[in-house]
């Protein structure tokens, strides 16, 4: 599953995701405290859904994608000066070390193949006291709904590399290096597991 597929993906991502607007609306309130003032760096932004959304808070936001047709598709609309979208790529980031007081990784990690390369690739460009949000799906089969959907997301062309359960996604992230320090979950047409964490041994 690579740009190809998230660039013909791009113009309908909105609409493919309206019915986790419950989900997104969780996100909208509890991240906008965390980047209050601060330079924020966005990896797989998509078509920007939470980046503009959070703008008003942070310094700074700069939100990335590896696909072109999700930058330009973002980049539409009347964006604030504080943010900026640029095409990336999440494992292999074109920014300084310790550059950013926030990185955002939302509902991308379960899709990559090396999510731990995205982490470490976070972990590097995160000043030593910065925090990681990293909102992601879990429990793909919990329930019929989500099995159903999953299945649906499958046919249409989306690879899962993870489909981890809330406790694994949590020990995966400990297990890259992160202490994690909000661990909540939510459940709508998937499960939801909400992360904000720090570096281990800072």
């Amino acid at each position: 599953m690579g740009k190809k597929f998230w660039n013909l993906y791009a113009p309908i991502y909105k609409l493919v995701m309206k019915p986790d607007k419950k989900l997104y609306e969780m996100l909208y309130e509890k991240i906008p405290p965390l980047v209050n003032g601060k330079e924020v760096l966005e990896v797989a932004t998509g078509p920007g859904l939470i980046a503009k959304k959070i703008a008003p808070y942070a310094k700074n936001i700069t939100a990335t994608d590896f696909a072109e047709g999700m930058i330009r598709k973002a980049k539409k609309g009347n964006n604030p000066d504080n943010l900026n979208f640029e095409v990336a790529d999440a494992k292999k980031l074109p920014y300084e070390d310790k550059s950013f007081d926030v990185v955002i990784i939302a509902n991308a990690l379960h899709i990559m193949p090396d999510a731990n390369k995205a982490l470490n690739e976070a972990k590097r460009v995160l000043k030593n006291d910065g925090t990681l949000i990293a909102p992601n799906f879990v429990e793909h089969n919990s329930s019929k709904e989500s099995t159903v959907w999953t299945r649906f997301l499958e046919k249409a062309g989306v690879s899962f590399e993870h489909t981890w359960i809330a406790s694994e996604y949590k020990e995966f992230l400990e297990e890259n290096g992160w202490n994690v320090e909000i661990f909540e979950t939510e459940k709508a047409r998937m499960t939801l597991a909400y992360a904000v964490c720090k570096k281990n041994g800072i």
